[in-house]
């Protein structure tokens, strides 16, 4: 039972939080995320004590109905408020546990918290605690801080949606558009937060990133959303051969092909096709473009070529310093070395790990830089 329940909180946390909100709202959101702690404690309390119930999850979903009724039943504020609403339109169901509603609030849950009235970095915080079910020591790992700052910046975060009124629903065709580019930039920083960790926690830097890929998989009727898939999938595909037994990095061309996963490769580029069906080009099909040729094994001028035109078109959508220093490398394999240290220097990026990085390795193929 020692591993059942944390998998049991990190698959089911998000869900219940998410049923509870899309019920009775977003602003009931901490008493939604302390049912549901209750409900693992009883889980872990009981469980030992009984045994394990035949379906855990039956078992929790109907655990946080009755604990979110008892505390709804208790509460002056339900009683003078939520309650008379819920009668007025007629919803006075029990809470609906089935895997279509799980998944409508999960969605819903997202575009609530990547709404953009609030910091980025607090978007990134709030979906790994209210969907991904971290805990604040995790976050606090994640972003190199303590929890304290953690816990203040989340409690601001939900302040601010509640002030804007953000409520659990999908948005209109007005502004579907922009509101999925920002739960797609929420997800991108998320997964490139496991990706370029400095967290010495390896196991926990993986998890990020496969979070960030089950959230965005949730977003699949969106071409772009398919194209950021693709991406975070040609990614992961490398995971095991971009670090060696202490944890250190391995630059692209010295990593061991044979680690790359194959299955990941497969998947990213079924969703890179799916992407491929939209009119509009966004900087994750460009970056899922270059990802797709860095899992060709070939070491060839062509490959390297179109890697740096992709380059070239993903610096004029968005500029960013690491995007600019791995185009230096495709510069390198194009034009030689010496061209490419050049234009590395002109970025100024001494202080970035990966900088220094990429001079040595291109020093080392031109002795006389």
């Amino acid at each position: 039972m020692s591993e059942l329940i944390p998998g049991l909180f990190r698959a089911e946390y998000r869900k219940l939080v998410a049923v509870l909100c899309k019920r009775y709202g977003f602003g009931q959101i901490e008493v939604a995320e302390d049912l549901v702690g209750d409900t693992f404690l009883a889980a872990a309390e009981s469980w030992a004590r009984d045994g394990v119930p035949a379906n855990p999850t039956a078992w929790l979903y109907s655990v946080a109905k009755n604990k979110a009724l008892n505390y709804l039943k208790r509460d002056a504020v339900f009683e003078g408020k939520v309650l008379p609403e819920l009668r007025r339109v007629g919803t006075e169901e029990e809470l609906d546990f089935s895997e279509g509603n799980i998944m409508d609030s999960q969605l819903r849950m997202i575009f609530a918290v990547c709404h953009p009235c609030i910091p980025a970095e607090s978007q990134i915080g709030l979906a790994l605690r209210v969907l991904c079910g971290f805990s604040i020591e995790e976050i606090a790992d994640a972003f190199l801080t303590n929890k304290e700052t953690i816990n203040k910046r989340l409690f601001r975060a939900k302040e601010r949606l509640r002030e804007e009124k953000v409520q659990l629903e999908m948005p209109g065709p007005q502004e579907i558009d922009v509101r999925v580019d920002a739960v797609l930039r929420t997800l991108y920083l998320l997964f490139n937060e496991g990706y370029y960790s400095t967290s010495p926690n390896r196991s926990f830097r993986k998890e990020l990133c496969y979070e960030a890929i089950r959230l965005c998989q949730m977003l699949v009727d969106y071409s772009a959303a398919n194209a950021l898939l693709a991406l975070m999938c040609f990614h992961a595909s490398r995971f095991d051969a971009r670090l060696d037994d202490k944890g250190e990095l391995i630059l692209y061309e010295q990593q061991d092909t044979s680690r790359w996963n194959q299955d990941w490769i497969s998947k990213g580029g079924y969703f890179l096709q799916r992407a491929s069906e939209g009119d509009r080009v966004t900087k994750y099909h460009l970056e899922a473009g270059i990802a797709y040729w860095n899992t060709q094994r070939e070491d060839t001028r062509e490959k390297w070529e179109r890697i740096l035109r992709l380059y070239d078109l993903l610096l004029q959508i968005e500029y960013s310093p690491m995007a600019a220093l791995n185009r230096a490398y495709a510069l390198s394999k194009v034009n030689g070395p010496a061209q490419a240290i050049a234009e590395a220097k002109r970025l100024k990026l001494e202080d970035n790990p990966y900088y220094t990085m990429l001079l040595e390795a291109l020093r080392s193929r031109s002795p006389g830089q």
